[in-house]
């Protein structure tokens, strides 16, 4: 394997220093996932220091290790590359990684969609050249740079994923990755808690913008109430902007699509070509995903009749819509799991999918609901609105997690309430005695709620219920 980071190079980049000489085929702060052949970076957190790991990292199999203090009984030999802080060495790896690279590079923010938008651009550009995309969520302050530090010196095509919750944080971001076209997927009510007004949060999301390298491109949703706005920025920014959506204004229309429980079959028109692909996540928030995925590949110069083919292998990540299949008593149980984060707008698109979905044999539909974190004053209100979404999507049961979902379980209709609970180990407990076969069970919530365990309780009944 071609060494992604020989320590000349990683000296040169952090202005660091190191004893011995090696070569890294990969970047990791984490032992956990540590790949042999890794240069490893002693990161602190809120409750590790990376440094008490170090031992540990050259044992399975490390190439190096970056440290910013001395790390006892290490053999005077070991493979260490000194930095100043290992935060910021972190980012000067990623600084230089971009500076090395003749990629063109493509930025993904938004209120919602982005992860899933940037995994789609990673499928679409792949049949354009060699393509890298940051992994999982990798959107902050460590995981920007750590995603750039990770991006191979031929890539032709990177993509990059960029999360906030304040003020500044993307202009930061967006300035390490320099990106030549940046995507906002949309504008919605999220993060209000550290926002005064939705306009706020879409001046954060334009702040995307300041790190466009000339010449470049902004990717944006026609049919959004701030797109006017987030024009505007762009074209402060010098750069052109290309629309999506309904529109008729848009570069990217899309002029039909049937939704399906499993799917949407799209059609869209680009400069008057007609484009018909199939795509196999439900949802019509997926087929705005798809069009913002076909304005970056068409400012990327791809070939758009062939990305909107290579949309047709889009999958639903973990957490992120992947449905499940499960064994159940006598039947099947499906499970979408949507438990890794949530927003008002991706509440009532996760509803929707769930109200697509005929039950089986008598089954019922079941939402299994956590608090959205960081709304402020308004939190109680977007609580007590998922109410209309969930009526309109014909839930017949609601299990709630957490101190706001309070306001949603007062405001259900007393035949709807499955309970409400403080904690998500809880809600398991009482939702394995409800469910049975036949129902169509959606999980979803803020990250911080824990959701992800209710959906890990359910395979494992799965795998009791299929022996």
């Amino acid at each position: 394997m071609t060494p992604l980071w020989s320590a000349a190079d990683a000296t040169r980049a952090t202005e660091g220093t190191s004893r011995t000489d090696w070569a890294a085929t990969g970047v990791s702060i984490d032992t956990r996932t540590l790949s042999e052949g890794d240069l490893f970076i002693a990161l602190r957190g809120p409750r590790h220091d990376g440094h008490d790991f170090v031992a540990t990292a050259l044992e399975r199999g490390a190439a190096a290790a970056m440290v910013d203090r001395e790390v006892p009984r290490l053999p005077a030999n070991a493979p260490l590359l000194r930095v100043g802080d290992t935060l910021c060495g972190l980012g000067a790896l990623g600084s230089f990684a971009r500076a090395r690279s003749s990629a063109r590079i493509v930025a993904v923010t938004g209120s919602v969609g982005k992860t899933g938008t940037k995994e789609a651009l990673r499928l679409v550009l792949t049949a354009c050249g060699a393509t890298f995309a940051s992994a999982g969520s990798l959107n902050n302050h460590w995981g920007v740079p750590l995603s750039l530090a990770r991006m191979p010196p031929d890539t032709a095509y990177g993509v990059f994923e960029l999360g906030m919750n304040h003020p500044g944080e993307i202009a930061a971001l967006t300035r390490l990755v320099r990106p030549h076209i940046a995507v906002i997927t949309t504008v919605e009510p999220a993060h209000l808690g550290f926002f005064s007004s939705v306009e706020d949060v879409a001046d954060a999301k334009a702040e995307i913008f300041l790190g466009l390298e000339p010449g470049g491109v902004a990717v944006l949703n026609r049919d959004n109430a701030h797109y006017p706005r987030l024009a505007e920025a762009a074209k402060r920014a010098g750069a052109a902007a290309i629309g999506f959506g309904v529109h008729p204004g848009a570069s990217i229309r899309l002029v039909d699509y049937v939704l399906e429980p499993d799917g949407s079959t799209v059609e869209a028109t680009c400069s008057g070509a007609l484009l018909r692909f199939r795509l196999p996540v439900p949802g019509r928030h997926w087929v705005m995903n798809a069009m913002a995925v076909l304005g970056a590949a068409m400012a990327a110069g791809c070939d758009l009749q062939a990305a909107a083919k290579r949309l047709s292998a889009v999958e639903a990540m973990p957490g992120r819509g992947r449905r499940h299949r499960l064994p159940w008593g006598s039947g099947i149980l499906t499970l979408i799991d949507e438990s890794y984060n949530a927003s008002p707008a991706a509440m009532t698109a996760a509803l929707a999918v769930l109200g697509a979905i005929s039950p089986a044999g008598g089954g019922r539909r079941v939402a299994v609901l956590g608090d959205m974190l960081e709304l402020g004053d308004a939190a109680e209100r977007f609580h007590r609105e998922l109410g209309a979404p969930l009526g309109a999507a014909g839930v017949d049961c609601a299990f709630l997690v957490g101190d706001a979902m309070a306001a949603l379980h007062e405001a259900l209709p007393e035949a709807c309430r499955g309970g409400w609970w403080r904690s998500a180990d809880q809600a398991a407990i009482a939702l394995l005695d409800f469910l049975k076969p036949g129902d169509v069970v959606t999980v979803k919530g803020s990250y911080a709620l824990g959701l992800g365990r209710i959906v890990d309780r359910l395979l494992a009944e799965s795998i009791r219920h299929g022996t």
